[in-house]
């Protein structure tokens, strides 16, 4: 192979494009990862299974259409609450067990994962199921070179409300208060009457209803099989450490991580891409292991 063949000359408007394609795979990253910085930045538990919900949401999102006949749209808000209700019971069954016990959880919620993806291929099949999308999405926009299906930018639309929702309720509500307080210091939280063990069970509920949203979305792009949510953790997690386990910072990595990933693959191809962004995210953590965003640096 020689050089050419591997190296991508630079043109401005293809360049420009793969900067807007970018933005695209920032969403796909950042509604993966939402979910995980909610649970994990809250609660510190690192839950292996989160991959696995978002394929839940997808699965959900396939029999809601199959056979209720359910549009897209009203999908949405059915699979976040079915998703967080069985996040609400992994919380209370597994999870609060496992408190302060982070080599527990992680081998825990591993298992689950295991169950989960092999209790789905036993009642579905290995057979690819596929997500309808409503046929008004099924357009592209092109502004001169820049070209981006209406699908994706759907999803880049639903990751910003799903976001301002999520920050809103966060430092907007007396939830987000007490989650926050907890955050902070669990034993001063209680002494003020915030009970933890509720604030755990709500955050990883709406973490988990999240990650199903995200799974009903990426339905949309690709065929569903049982282990599909393994094509995600990877990214989320990423995007979570990198962003320093906060907000903020997972909306900062997403969007950098997306656009790295987006250049490299435009200058070569996805697989040299993949094993330039990691090393750069290796050593980024190797100096900075805190993340781009810590909580002392959002209150000052």
């Amino acid at each position: 192979m020689s050089v050419t063949d591997f190296w991508t000359p630079f043109e401005l408007n293809s360049f420009l494009n793969a900067l807007f394609i970018g933005l695209s795979i920032a969403s796909i990253w950042l509604i993966a990862a939402v979910g995980l910085t909610i649970i994990y930045g809250t609660m510190g538990v690192i839950n292996m299974a989160h991959g696995e919900l978002i394929m839940l949401g997808a699965y959900t999102t396939y029999v809601l259409q199959t056979f209720f006949y359910i549009p897209f749209l009203l999908c949405l808000p059915l699979v976040f609450i079915i998703v967080s209700i069985f996040g609400l019971f992994i919380e209370r069954t597994i999870i609060r067990r496992l408190y302060n016990r982070p080599l527990d959880t992680l081998l825990a919620t591993w298992g689950l994962s295991l169950i989960l993806i092999q209790g789905v291929r036993v009642i579905f099949g290995t057979a690819p199921k596929y997500v309808s999308i409503p046929s008004w999405l099924n357009f592209q926009v092109s502004l001169g070179f820049l070209h981006l299906p209406g699908f994706r930018l759907f999803i880049i639309l639903a990751t910003a409300a799903l976001i301002f929702a999520t920050w809103y309720i966060a430092y907007r509500t007396t939830w987000g208060i007490r989650v926050r307080a907890v955050m902070a210091d669990p034993d001063m939280a209680s002494s003020f009457g915030i009970d933890s063990n509720r604030i755990y069970s709500i955050t990883f509920a709406y973490g988990a209803g999240l990650a199903g949203v995200a799974g009903a979305l990426f339905g949309g792009l690709k065929t569903l099989l049982p282990d599909m949510g393994s094509g995600y953790i990877v990214e989320a997690f990423l995007v979570v450490v990198v962003g320093g386990t906060q907000l903020l910072g997972s909306i900062f990595s997403s969007i950098i991580l997306g656009e790295l990933a987006s250049i490299f693959s435009y200058f070569t191809n996805d697989t040299f891409a993949r094993f330039v962004l990691f090393t750069l995210i290796v050593i980024f953590l190797r100096f900075r292991p805190q993340g781009l965003i810590t909580e002392g640096m959002k209150r000052r």
